[in-house]
């Protein structure tokens, strides 16, 4: 007799069992199961051994997919519950707040997001490397053009530790140190291509567009010869593949330290047609800055701006989330309301 094709053919039947019974702990107690047992006292002693370690293992993998199929049927039952509430370690188990079980979980939209974005500039030939959650004053501001009196760089625009580190509030931190590291190879004809994702901080109000925290993506691409057309051509390019559609986009005049000419990229509101409270009632939203990196940021890099040149980019994620899935508010990504995430998958 084939008593491992018994027993595979027994867990099919029983695991079918526990889905569909309404007490999946009864088929414990089934007949199949008990009369496997019995069977051990009839096999072989030369096969009794791996036969009982088999039917073991088999009860195991029963109970823990009872006990998955009860910790779902239990929270559904209870219904929805405040993920925020505090308790402490003192607090008698029946009184602590219900967590959700992993299995109902779903991945962050910006995340997911995030993971879409990525693949696209990989796509077009950007290489990838995250940035930092705590840098220093050199790569935050000195290494990208910041003048020592620039209001950056005070601490009530910018979080900064007792010991003199900063919370990075752009991913440009990581452009020096992308620079240097690739500098000698653009000596042998290659050119620099990074996207760096990574969370950031920012000391300011609050409002449907702005947030403390929030997740931003940098692109720096340096080579021979590259001009402003290479730069809008390329984000221009990005984004109809991200949106799947034409855009209507607009590019006006800006500055920032790091970048010379600088611009501002702007796409139509996608909330109204002739101004609402999420565009400050002008029809735009402006999506990110953007520009020809400034010789002085590459010659601290180590690239010869006589001979190279080079554009960059900083957007937020969430905003552009925000245009892609009609999101009115960017503080609903860092809420935690469940509301708000069930509208993303399958998060029950």
């Amino acid at each position: 007799m084939d008593y491992e094709a018994d027993i595979a053919e027994l867990r099919g039947h029983l695991l079918e069992q526990i889905d569909n019974a309404d007490e999946p702990r009864s088929v414990l107690r089934s007949n199949e199961l008990r009369q496997a047992y019995a069977k051990v006292k009839e096999i072989s002693e030369d096969k009794r051994a791996n036969f009982g370690q088999a039917l073991n293992a088999l009860r195991s993998e029963l109970e823990q997919k009872i006990i998955e199929q009860e910790a779902i049927a239990n929270a559904e039952k209870l219904g929805p519950i405040d993920v925020t509430a505090p308790f402490d370690t003192n607090v008698a188990q029946d009184k602590k707040p219900r967590l959700l079980p992993a299995e109902q979980g779903n991945i962050h939209p910006v995340n997911s997001e995030l993971k879409r974005i990525l693949s696209i500039f990989s796509s077009m030939g950007f290489s990838v490397i995250e940035s930092r959650q705590l840098d220093d004053d050199y790569h935050m501001f000195t290494s990208l053009n910041f003048p020592d009196d620039h209001p950056a760089r005070d601490d009530y625009d910018t979080f900064m530790t007792t010991e003199g580190l900063v919370a990075p509030a752009h991913t440009s931190v990581m452009q020096n140190r992308i620079l240097q590291s690739n500098a000698e190879n653009l000596k042998k004809g290659e050119q620099i291509a990074y996207v760096i994702p990574g969370r950031t901080f920012r000391n300011e109000d609050l409002d449907p567009r702005h947030e403390h925290t929030f997740h931003q993506l940098e692109g720096v691409f340096v080579g021979k010869g590259i001009t402003v057309g290479d730069l809008i051509g390329t984000f221009k390019a990005f984004l109809e593949t991200y949106y799947e559609r034409e855009l209507s986009v607009r590019i006006n005049p800006f500055y920032f330290p790091f970048t010379e000419p600088s611009f501002e990229f702007s796409l139509s509101c996608p909330f109204c047609e002739s101004g609402c409270s999420i565009c400050s009632y002008e029809g735009w939203i402006e999506l990110l800055g953007m520009g020809m990196i400034h010789p002085n940021v590459l010659r601290d890099g180590g690239v010869d701006p006589d001979i190279y040149s080079g554009f960059a980019w900083g957007m937020g994620v969430e905003r552009l989330v925000m245009m892609k899935r009609g999101v009115e508010d960017v503080r609903l990504f860092n809420s935690g309301k469940l509301d708000f995430l069930r509208q993303f998958g399958d998060i029950r």
